[in-house]
């Protein structure tokens, strides 16, 4: 009983910090503007399988696609196994869906292939990160947390998995020997490997098999209350983050109420622009004026550099990383969470997104291509932040490189971004 009240101690207690976080990043979501993305159900319900669930997008490279879906589906399905423990952890059974015969043969031993190809994949993983040093996992801007969150979540995967299998290897031989309540259940393909190597007393194997089913379940429960402070948080926002893409064309902009309710008004003199639109801002400078969904797609960031990678800015070496705008507009929207947490409502703390985390030399680099946005493996859209804060430079701040100003001002006097007239635009057609 003392096991069990402990278990159900440790169980509801994860859950309870689990839930007190999920609620504080949900209100910071909660923080952005409004934006609807309830249309076009269907096609959403359809992106979501085939992006968040089928990971389409991540098979653009197929070697870290595998790994990844050998992670994912032994993440997923191993998981189902919790269900029994849980139980058994509270009502001190002992692999009480054993009456299942044939099928639970099945599923155990699909449960230690899937274990071992999550330790395989983990440890490339490792190697990839630390050994190798593959440059769009070793940028700078991964340096220090980023890189340690990395390695502290493949190294307890794997740690995870290890204790899984030699759970079940002393689970086996206890059941070879008759030990009390440990009858002949189960199929164990890869653990009964591990048989040679174990102690013969059933006691020491008793206590081994009671460490890694404590060390299992209690490392789960941690991992669980890690999550909200890592970036494998996209394990769960992936679904919501995916099923809410913008469904439109890529290089599709939205407008801006405000601006267009002005127009409306300058073209209608009977129209009247809600009374919202006078203290509306231009653009986005903090957290705040962003929508709800770029701060949901801050959260599901996964830190993969596949969009700092595939960005023609950087590339070219400018300073720009669609990867570091995700972090930096997560970094602030925690801070600013904190901040409304502590004081009850937003204390001006003198600090903004755009200058502060995000510098104008790296606004200015996007081509506004949208490589990040497509290369991305749960359809983050880093350009719709960018976007936003250059709005607000301009038309709230008025400010610009010189080259953009330029522009605007050929735009304004000759309807076209080049300098010349536009009664002189057709001269080029014209033979010397």
């Amino acid at each position: 009983m003392i096991g069990q009240l402990i278990f159900a101690v440790c169980f509801l207690g994860a859950l309870f910090f689990f839930g007190k976080n999920a609620r504080q990043i949900y209100s910071n979501i909660k923080l952005g503007r409004d934006l609807d993305r309830s249309d076009r159900a269907s096609e959403r319900w359809k992106t979501m399988f085939l992006v968040a669930l089928g990971q389409k997008k991540m098979f653009k490279r197929i070697i870290p696609a595998i790994l990844h879906l050998f992670v994912y589906l032994g993440f997923v399905i191993i998981n189902i196994e919790m269900l029994e423990i849980i139980i058994d952890g509270l009502f001190g059974t002992h692999r009480v869906f054993s009456f299942l015969g044939g099928f639970y043969n099945f599923l155990i031993g699909s449960f230690e292939w899937l274990a071992l190809g999550v330790l395989l994949s983990c440890v490339i993983f490792l190697i990839r990160r630390n050994v190798v040093k593959v440059t769009r996992l070793n940028s700078k801007e991964l340096n220090n947390w980023p890189k340690t969150d990395a390695n502290i979540i493949l190294i307890t995967e794997i740690l995870l998995m290890s204790a899984f299998l030699l759970m079940n290897a002393t689970d086996l031989k206890l059941q070879l020997y008759g030990f009390e309540h440990f009858n002949a259940v189960g199929s164990f393909p890869v653990s009964h490997y591990l048989l040679p190597y174990l102690p013969t007393s059933t006691t020491t194997l008793y206590m081994i098999e009671r460490f890694c089913w404590w060390f299992h379940i209690l490392g789960v429960l941690a991992f669980l209350n890690y999550l909200p402070y890592s970036k494998h948080l996209h394990i769960v926002l992936a679904f919501p983050n995916t099923y809410f893409s913008n469904l439109d064309a890529k290089g599709k902009l939205s407008n801006m109420t405000a601006v267009t309710n002005e127009v409306k008004a300058m073209l209608d003199p009977s129209f009247t622009p809600p009374s919202s639109d006078a203290t509306a801002r231009f653009g986005a400078k903090d957290v705040q004026d962003l929508t709800w969904k770029s701060l949901l797609d801050a959260y599901t960031c996964t830190e993969c550099g596949r969009c700092t990678s595939s960005c023609p800015a950087n590339i070219t070496g400018k300073l720009l990383s669609p990867r570091k705008i995700m972090m930096d507009t997560r970094d602030r929207l925690a801070e600013v969470g904190n901040n409304i947490k502590t004081n009850g409502s937003f204390v001006e703390d003198g600090k903004s997104l755009i200058d502060t985390y995000i510098s104008r030399e790296e606004l200015w680099a996007c081509t506004s291509c949208n490589a990040c946005v497509e290369q991305c493996p749960v359809n983050i859209n880093p350009l719709d932040i960018i976007i936003e804060l250059r709005r607000f430079a301009v038309m709230e701040e008025s400010q610009a490189p010189a080259s953009i100003n330029n522009m605007f001002g050929n735009i304004e006097n000759n309807g076209a971004p080049w300098k010349y007239a536009q009664m002189d635009r057709a001269n080029w057609t014209q033979q010397q």
